[in-house]
């Protein structure tokens, strides 16, 4: 058996730049691998099989993990198949990418699985067919991202090591909000992705991240997420420091070093009825994937 770790992500820096050609928008964001992360448990059989625990946590039907599973098969004429027991830890639909990162680890323990000769290339275009986050969650760490954030950088780490994630605990899935989300930004939303570039130099010259993050989407996040405003008022009362809407949200998340102080503020936003997680930040894993 196979088992391997899924962990979710925050985008320390998100800029919608302008529209594509190709119907999508050009974006320059950085992504961070955090360990909040799901469980995935492959082996053999005949078909593939995905079994989720807890049961209806996530919809079965478009499943990425099966879309995953498939699409490697095709590739590669792979005639066997796979049971996959996935254990979901990271919210659901909350911005942080747990489908995404479902699916790139999915790949990654196939590819051993069926003993296929995969090249990073080739996986790295199968996963950009399943959806724009999922090449990240290859190799994880810290990266910068450009056009549909899918052409990756790879970064040093911040000089913060830990983020405090919040989740309100009323929110309804919805697959549709990011696209929902990008059709109420207006042309006076778009960057020009300076902000972003601000935030990179920072990393690379091991300055911290402070007050550099920004989210394109926390211009319309209040009319998308009914929860928002109540969330970002009620953890910005912790004093924690800035306060980022996580990718599409709603989750929300702030960068700090101490540990403990994480800790306490995890603690008081529990206390207020939000799900709230203290995750370390994660440097990049190997092609193997990240080993649970």
């Amino acid at each position: 058996m196979i088992r391997l770790l899924a962990p979710a992500k925050i985008n320390l820096s998100f800029e919608v730049t302008g529209r594509r050609d190709d119907g999508f928008h050009e974006v320059r964001t950085v992504l961070q691998a955090i360990n909040l992360a799901d469980v995935l448990e492959i082996e053999e059989a005949d078909e593939i099989q995905l079994i989720v625990d807890p049961a209806g946590s996530v919809p079965m039907d478009g499943n990425l993990v099966i879309q995953a599973a498939e699409a490697l098969r095709a590739a590669t004429g792979v005639a066997t198949g796979a049971a996959i027991t996935l254990t979901k830890r990271i919210p659901v639909a909350a911005g942080l990418g747990g489908g995404s990162s479902d699916a790139a680890a999915a790949l990654l323990g196939l590819r051993r699985l069926w003993g296929v000769d995969q090249d990073k290339s080739a996986i790295y275009r199968i996963a950009t067919g399943l959806g724009s986050d999922v090449p990240f969650f290859l190799n994880g760490g810290t990266a910068l991202g450009t056009g549909r954030g899918d052409a990756l950088e790879l970064l040093p780490m911040p000089v913060e090591r830990f983020a405090v994630v919040v989740t309100p605990r009323d929110m309804t899935t919805d697959d549709a909000k990011t696209s929902r989300l990008y059709g109420l930004l207006k042309p006076q939303h778009f960057t020009d992705g300076s902000s972003t570039d601000g935030l990179v130099s920072r990393i690379e010259n091991g300055l911290s991240v402070g007050n550099a993050m920004r989210n394109t989407f926390a211009a319309v996040a209040a009319d998308a997420h009914l929860s928002y405003e109540a969330a970002r008022f009620a953890f910005a009362t912790t004093k924690v420091g800035t306060v980022l809407l996580a990718g599409a949200g709603p989750s929300l998340f702030a960068l700090l070093d101490d540990e403990s102080l994480g800790e306490l503020i995890a603690a008081t936003m529990e206390r207020a009825g939000y799900e709230s997680h203290v995750a370390q930040l994660l440097g990049p894993w190997s092609s193997n994937g990240f080993e649970a």
